[in-house]
């Protein structure tokens, strides 16, 4: 059943979760740019959703709200849900793109770990989903998960991860049977697209990305607009795609 509100706009409207910085910003400045009023959701990135924020509605105004969530709290996520609706009072796409990213080699992975990994890659994803499946049947509209391309292959000293972003492709196409023919159910798996941000060994991780850089047909890093309009062409354009996987890595999957 729908999540009411009494305030409803004609403009689409689009949730992007993790969207203050990286993909998910960029994300949420492709669907704006194509005329969507846009929902940031943020967990601590306060200071880069407030900016982008401005950002987009110095361009059109009241076309980007701000919404904080912490996706390992099952409550805040039910929340997020009821006041996406209540920003525009409707959603029209939802983009499960938050993701806890971090390496867990076996002998250190803890419980805690696993709860973080599980939580925003695959347990978020799932109740938001359900949460506004009643909206977006109402807008005939989409859902699209950002996995990952080593869920095919795993990676060493990421278990937990890659098992939660496995979840979350199995998901993509238990929902996209489940939801249809009303709501399509989709999913992207970006390749090298951005090094990791962490504070390591600059020579060994020099080498490390050279060694990536080596396995990429396409010869070089993809880009977060790369990324952002093939989640976008899925959810608004894709009308007889669903239950898909699309990888954009480059041709890196096939070496």
């Amino acid at each position: 059943m729908p999540l009411m509100t009494d305030r409803v706009t004609q403009t689409p409207v689009v949730l992007v979760t993790g969207a203050a910085r990286r993909i998910g910003a960029e994300i949420v400045r492709v669907f704006h740019e194509n005329g969507y009023n846009v929902i940031i959701h943020y967990r601590s990135s306060e200071s880069d959703a407030r900016a982008l924020q401005q950002q987009l509605n110095q361009q059109r105004a009241d076309s980007a709200k701000l919404l904080q969530a912490d996706l390992n709290d099952p409550v805040q996520v039910i929340s997020l849900a009821c006041d996406a609706v209540g920003c525009y009072g409707r959603v029209d796409a939802l983009v499960n793109n938050a993701s806890a990213f971090y390496a867990t080699p076996v002998g250190s992975i803890t419980q805690a770990h696993w709860d973080a990994l599980m939580n925003s890659n695959a347990r978020a994803p799932l109740f938001l989903s359900q949460a506004l499946a009643g909206n977006l049947r109402t807008a005939q509209g989409s859902i699209v998960n950002l996995t990952d391309i080593n869920v095919e292959r795993g990676m060493a000293n990421f278990t937990p991860y890659t098992m939660a972003k496995a979840a979350l492709m199995a998901m993509t196409r238990s929902l996209a049977q489940e939801l249809a023919p009303e709501v399509r159910v989709n999913s992207v798996s970006p390749g090298a697209i951005l090094w990791p941000e962490h504070n390591g060994d600059p020579q060994q991780q020099a080498e490390e990305q050279a060694r990536i850089l080596a396995g990429i047909p396409a010869g070089k890093l993809g880009t977060e607009r790369d990324i952002a309009e093939t989640v976008y062409f899925i959810a608004t354009s894709g009308s007889y795609m669903t239950g898909e996987n699309i990888r954009v890595d480059g041709g890196r999957a096939l070496a």
